[in-house]
């Protein structure tokens, strides 16, 4: 916890933007929230604006960031992020990840600030190691559906270090594991949002290939701890994994989610996309021993907190309507 210190969040109106800049408010910054809601919302903060701290700022990082006064930190999330979002946007999702991620960086170099890039589990692939050590350097198709989104991030991660080592910028880099909770998106095409909807509308949940392949879920307070833990550390730079420790199949997440949501609908079985990993798990230890983290919410109550959400956000849709 660092009170007093002035930061801006880019993407800061998506579903881990949105905590995070809850989260630093709490802690007493004030907050720079920018987006151009292109996969976010303003909904996501719309609890934040009355805090004098708070300032919400529509803008596009790819464009540039003009931004007056001092700054502490820059914590760089801008980015379409499930694979419904990237591959409708796919030169959207490589811009924010280069041009983007210079912008940003050019800023803090400028401002004198820590920049902190939130990068992702994507930067693996289809892992031949497992779990996956920060060490592993990944199995990616660079010339694959998925590669707007993974070689976006692996650019980032390399422009950061760049600019480190020539600029002396403070870099952290978190790589971001399956994060879910409150404020998904319904239609953004993650497992999550989707078979929650799909059981609550009493539709097939649709479950790619057998099911038999793996994530680790974070809840995402759990995610938010571990990259503002990373942020105001003064020994970890990462990159570090930031995730869940539980891995599942994909089947058995639905089935779960039936469970919780008492739904009767079928499961129903589609293809498998194109270089979708086939297992997913982040080995933590040094997450563990150089930040003192864990994920402490499990699985099973972060989906339960996540169903109640959207039920109450589609309660109070219906009576809106």
């Amino acid at each position: 916890m660092r009170p007093d210190k002035r930061v801006l969040v880019t993407g800061g109106c998506g579903l881990i933007g949105s905590h995070l800049c809850e989260r630093l408010l709490a802690d007493g910054c004030e907050v720079i929230c920018l987006d151009n809601f292109s996969t976010g919302t303003a909904r996501n903060v719309r609890p934040l604006v009355d805090d004098p701290a708070f300032h919400l700022v529509e803008a596009d990082v790819t464009a540039g960031i003009g931004l007056d006064g001092p700054l502490d930190a820059v914590l760089h999330l801008a980015s379409p992020a499930s694979p419904y979002d990237y591959l409708r946007l796919p030169l959207e999702t490589m811009k924010a990840g280069s041009l983007g991620t210079l912008h940003a960086l050019d800023l803090a170099a400028a401002k004198g600030a820590t920049f902190l890039l939130t990068s992702t589990s994507e930067v693996y692939g289809d892992p031949l190691v497992h779990p996956q050590p920060e060490s592993y350097w990944g199995n990616v198709n660079p010339v694959g559906p998925r590669a707007v989104y993974d070689e976006a991030k692996r650019f980032s991660e390399a422009l950061a270090v760049a600019f480190q080592d020539a600029k002396q910028v403070a870099t952290k880099i978190v790589r971001v594991f399956n994060t879910f909770g409150p404020r998904m998106r319904a239609d953004d095409g993650r497992m999550i949002p989707t078979f929650i909807c799909q059981a609550i509308d009493g539709r097939a949940l649709t479950v790619t290939g057998d099911g038999s392949q793996t994530r680790s879920l974070c809840y995402v307070s759990d995610t938010v701890e571990g990259i503002v833990r990373t942020l105001w550390s003064d020994d970890e730079h990462g990159p570090v994994n930031i995730g869940g420790g539980l891995e599942m199949s994909v089947l058995d997440t639905a089935r779960l989610i039936l469970a919780l949501t008492g739904s009767r609908s079928p499961i129903e079985f589609v293809d498998r996309p194109q270089d979708d990993p086939a297992v997913r798990r982040p080995d933590l230890t040094r997450a563990a021993t150089s930040l003192g983290w864990r994920p402490v919410v499990d699985v099973e109550t972060g989906l339960r907190r996540t169903v109640d959400w959207f039920l109450a956000t589609r309660t109070v849709s219906t009576l809106a309507g």
